[in-house]
């Protein structure tokens, strides 16, 4: 009993003991049984010349397929099949042996052996089995007697993954789950029965935590996307249900679910929309043997580009990035993941552009990825002078030395801020979107004297535009997390403020087709769904955290500088026209011409140079017109400007 309380196991040895009694003491009694009990005679005869020779075969045959080396507790119908297998060919081994050599070596008188060893057969496999499970049963009815409060769960799904979960929380962490049965959609599974645990209806789940006190719903986490599994988690989420998920099974550590792989849902999952699907096959085409440039590479988009650009297979990929513990994390982190890539990490910023100029020279690039750029809207509120020297100046630096190193395409990560700016990041995103569209429109000469370039235009300039990444570095997802592992408050800047979301791998993956389809000039605008409220947002989290309102409280801060209730990913005088991928758009916006936008941009950094925020701010406004500033110590600025 203790062992079994302790979790230790039989020593190999013993099982190989225990095994033998069970096969050497059924053979015998196979041996009677044909023989009709005639002891007298039995004992006379050869009988322990023949159960000598079979133990001598069966413990062979036993130690070589290593029987005796499974855990009983853990045993499941791959050792059935096994024991079947090893008496098997134990049976085999010992009638060739008699046949060929005991019987016309000795000269004995044969029973009928073949028939001992087909009734043998039977009551040595079975007993081995029912011992095995017989222990394994009593091995979980001592745990859970013992293991104190239980957990009550459902298991979505009713197929044999949702049974290898059953089995997997059966026997982990001391009986401390009690599988209450599980939940699916489809009628020909609802209402059924699977290992002796009913399968119900999606809908019958608020009956089931009224009745049986649900405690959470376990759930496959590459499923999270389906229709029907969103509505079980929405609903769980609504009852107080906690929703966790499991990897799949090729995942399990030697076939085994370990405790650490069981995780809570988290937001981000729950927020998902049904899987992005595109042209790989273009994707690769554009990117494979090609060297490529990332900017920002360390940050949550540029490394999420990173990582989607190695799987196709380029000739080098640059990362450029100035946060040096980020860049090395990301270097071994791809090191690890890709070890034949060609990498070339530089720490570098990119308003410097004699840096940008040597990086350009040494390593050529044919595509550049330029996600580098300062995001925060009330700090870039507080320091517009840095988001003009990188959003701005920086994005210039890239494009020009595109320019003249002849790359093939330039794509700008942009923001939904840029439409109709209330800030400075969002104005100055804007202002780097017009100088960036603005060079697909200069003329011949422009270009050889202005930007220094080759004689011919090759660069493209593709603008992505995309709002909120879920879970990106210093969004509101990880802020309210960690809020509600302090136990709050939750802290909302209005009650009705609402933002675009998505995730960093579908928004990644919707950059490069859209690089791939640009042909220059383009704003490509991302389908984001429907905007979310960030006060819904916090309430799911909380619930999603087995919590209530009643536990966290949330309070509401007011709107920071530059900040908008709703943001746009389309401005009101701007068109869209679809593309082949039912994700992206293009949006039409007015044209600019270089030199008007290059003398524009070049006095407005030589406004920053001299440190006056008001007139830089100034400027930014007549760059861009639909700037107008909110909550923000600009706002007296729109007057001055018409």
């Amino acid at each position: 009993m203790k062992t079994f309380l302790q979790n230790k196991a039989l020593p190999k040895w013993i099982i190989l003991i225990i095994d033998q009694v069970i096969t050497t003491w059924s053979f015998a009694l196979s041996f009677f049984i044909i023989r009709q009990f005639d002891f007298e005679t039995i004992l006379r005869g050869h009988f322990f010349v023949y159960v000598g020779i079979y133990f001598v075969v069966s413990v062979s045959v036993f130690y070589f397929m290593r029987i005796h080396t499974g855990l009983i507790r853990y045993s499941s119908t791959d050792d059935i099949y096994r024991i079947f297998t090893a008496v098997l060919v134990a049976s085999l081994s010992y009638a060739a042996i008699i046949g060929f050599w005991i019987s016309p070596e000795l000269n004995i008188d044969s029973v009928n052996i073949y028939v001992v060893l087909l009734v043998n057969f039977f009551i040595s496999s079975s007993i081995l089995i029912m011992m095995r499970i017989g222990a394994k049963a009593l091995f979980y009815f001592i745990k859970r007697g013992t293991s104190g409060d239980k957990e009550t769960v459902l298991i979505y799904g009713a197929d044999s993954f949702a049974i290898l979960v059953k089995q997997a929380l059966e026997v982990s962490n001391a009986g401390r789950f009690s599988i209450a049965g599980f939940v699916d959609d489809n009628p020909n599974k609802v209402d059924k029965h699977i290992q002796q645990k009913r399968v119900y209806h999606i809908k019958d789940i608020e009956k089931l935590q009224q009745k049986l006190h649900i405690h959470k719903l376990v759930i496959l986490s590459e499923d999270l996307k389906s229709e029907a599994r969103k509505t079980a988690i929405e609903k769980c989420v609504e009852l107080g249900i906690k929703v966790v998920t499991v990897p799949p099974t090729e995942q399990w550590m030697s076939g085994h679910l370990r405790m650490s792989q069981i995780q809570d849902l988290r937001i981000e999952d729950l927020l998902q929309r049904p899987q992005i699907v595109i042209e790989n096959d273009k994707v690769s085409a554009d990117l494979a043997g090609k060297r490529i440039l990332i900017t920002g590479g360390a940050g949550s988009i540029g490394s999420e580009i990173v990582r989607q650009v190695l799987s196709y297979k380029p000739e080098m990929v640059i990362i450029c990035d100035q946060a040096e513990s980020p860049l090395h994390d990301l270097q071994l982190e791809m090191e690890e993941a890709y070890p034949e890539a060609c990498l070339k990490l530089c720490i570098a910023d990119i308003q410097n552009f004699n840096r940008m100029y040597a990086l350009f020279k040494e390593y050529n690039p044919q595509m550049v990825y330029h996600a580098a750029a300062y995001k925060h809207v009330p700090m870039m509120e507080n320091n517009p002078s840095e988001a003009i020297l990188t959003n701005v100046m920086g994005t210039k630096n890239l494009a020009d030395l595109s320019m003249t190193f002849d790359v093939e395409k330039f794509v700008m990560i942009s923001t939904d801020k840029a439409v109709n700016p209330t800030n400075i990041m969002g104005a100055s995103k804007r202002i780097a979107e017009i100088y960036i569209q603005s060079l697909n429109n200069i003329s011949q000469p422009a270009m050889q004297d202005d930007v220094k370039g080759t004689a011919l235009q090759q660069t493209r300039f593709i603008t992505t535009r995309f709002g909120n990444v879920l879970g990106s570095n210093g969004s509101v997802i990880p802020r309210f997390r960690s809020q509600i592992e302090k136990g709050g408050p939750i802290t909302v800047t209005h009650p009705d403020i609402t933002r675009y979301f998505m995730t960093i791998p579908e928004a990644v993956q919707l950059v490069l087709e859209a690089g791939t389809m640009g042909k220059g000039g383009e704003i490509f605008v991302f389908d984001m769904g429907q905007p979310v409220k960030i006060v819904d947002l916090a309430r799911k989290m909380i619930k999603l955290a087995g919590l209530t309102s009643n536990d966290i409280e949330i309070v509401f801060s007011g709107l920071r500088p530059g900040e908008k209730l709703y943001e746009e990913l389309l401005n009101h005088e701007e068109l869209t026209i679809p593309t082949h991928h039912d994700k992206i758009k293009i949006s039409k916006v007015r044209e600019y011409t270089y030199n008007k936008v290059d003398a524009s941009i070049s006095e407005l950094i030589a406004l920053n140079k001299e440190g006056d925020e008001t007139d830089v701010v100034k400027k930014m406004k007549v760059i861009v017109p639909e700037f107008k500033s909110k909550n923000s110590r600009f706002e007296e600025l729109d007057s001055m400007v018409q």
